[in-house]
């Protein structure tokens, strides 16, 4: 590997201004959760330059590709997420958003643009391959959970992955860094909104038993216990995050609606918290004239890694890209990602890339992804790719 690494350092020094313009087209024409119709056109594009074999979609906007498809042996699949957030850049960058209203809040665009440079490198490489590589590029991360739905369509089948491997990238790290730990890294992501329903009436004629923003209020101050009443704090967190009620300061509203999210870490704990949303609901409800009524979803699972699969990837960052570039991460996240759905069943790994102490936060309107870190994520990728083929039993499920 030691040869092959000179060879593979070399081509990926070659590409990376490629893979940096990809970076920027794609941060300049973002495109929100199931409607990156542009977005797939152009990897498409960019893949029907190598010797892959591209997939019809699965969910119209997703792009799936096969490299080394007849080595049927053992298989590594690679997954980046396209999509983009409602959010109006404010950044000065020369190739800001072109879309009003639209931008790549979360860095996705360096994912997509990684993982373009890696099948770039692994078709060059394809040889040193003992089996096949499938690249995900998956539309809807956000809000939607695209990866879920992807997942039950059967990307994962035929054939079924040796391993599952992506990467975010992650303010606060070295630039470059690869961090993660075994067992979970992020924790699951469930959605809720209760809705509240009265007569209404005069400001005069309000009272506590009539009223549905003070039922509101007594519910969301119930559900913020949670955490400390039911489970060690922080292994879970309640947000509401949106109220929706009232028009007038004289008038009681007929409708309030409450929306939020709560996290957790594991799956024990998050079956029992629906029905604590109940319980709280109805005992704060019982004997008034006000009605609620509940909507909880669970779009996200926790992303649990496996640990075989973190320990050969903490060995092969430092062995071949430098003993500083690998950082263990001590506890877990509280953000969630749909590629939780991905390594549910298979063995496999979720990474964050190090952005940088100088990095604005994700989710913001001037997060921008740290072109330094592009070369460190394609060689980390290839890699591990290389090494996990060339293992003759690699981690069973």
């Amino acid at each position: 590997m030691r040869h092959d690494l000179i060879e593979i350092e070399k081509f990926v020094d070659e590409i990376l201004p490629q893979v940096v313009e990809i970076r920027h087209h794609i941060h300049a024409n973002p495109e929100l959760s199931l409607k990156e119709y542009n977005t797939s056109k152009f990897i498409r594009k960019q893949l029907s330059e190598i010797n892959v074999n591209i997939l019809p979609p699965f969910l119209e906007t997703d792009v799936i590709a096969i490299l080394n498809e007849s080595k049927v042996n053992k298989n590594i699949t690679l997954r980046a997420d396209i999509d983009a957030l409602p959010i109006q850049e404010k950044s000065t960058l020369s190739y800001s958003s072109n879309n009003n209203g639209i931008m790549h809040a979360c860095g996705h665009d360096g994912h997509t643009a990684i993982l373009l440079g890696t099948a770039f490198v692994l078709n060059k490489f394809k040889d040193l391959l003992d089996g096949s590589v499938r690249f995900v590029f998956q539309p809807g991360e956000e809000v939607v959970a695209g990866g879920r739905d992807l997942v039950k369509k059967g990307i994962l089948e035929n054939p079924e992955p040796n391993a599952v491997l992506a990467f975010h990238g992650w303010p606060g790290y070295p630039i470059g860094s690869i961090c993660s730990r075994p067992g979970t890294l992020m924790a699951a992501a469930d959605v809720f909104k209760i809705t509240l329903t009265a007569e209404g009436g005069h400001g005069s004629k309000s009272n506590l038993k009539n009223n549905p923003i003070f039922i509101a209020s007594e519910i969301i101050k119930e559900l913020s216990l949670i955490p400390t009443k039911h489970f060690s704090s922080e292994k879970v967190v309640v947000s509401v995050s949106k109220i929706i009620g009232g028009s007038n300061p004289n008038v009681i509203p007929t409708k309030v609606i409450l929306e939020g999210s709560v996290r957790y870490l594991e799956k024990v704990e998050g079956e029992k918290i629906p029905g604590l949303f109940e319980d709280i609901i109805h005992k704060t409800s019982i004997g008034t004239n006000v009605n609620c009524e509940l909507e909880y979803q669970r779009p996200y699972i926790p992303t649990v890694n496996n640990s075989e699969v973190i320990s050969t990837c903490k060995k092969i960052v430092k062995e071949y890209i430098g003993e500083k570039d690998w950082i263990d991460i001590e506890a877990p996240v509280m953000t969630s990602e749909d590629f939780s759905y991905y390594i549910d069943e298979n063995p496999g790994a979720m990474f964050f890339l190090g952005m940088g102490d100088e990095s604005e936060l994700l989710h913001t309107d001037r997060y921008n992804f740290n072109d330094e870190a592009i070369k460190n994520g394609i060689l980390f990728l290839v890699i591990s790719t290389v090494e996990f083929l060339s293992k003759a039993d690699i981690f069973n499920k």
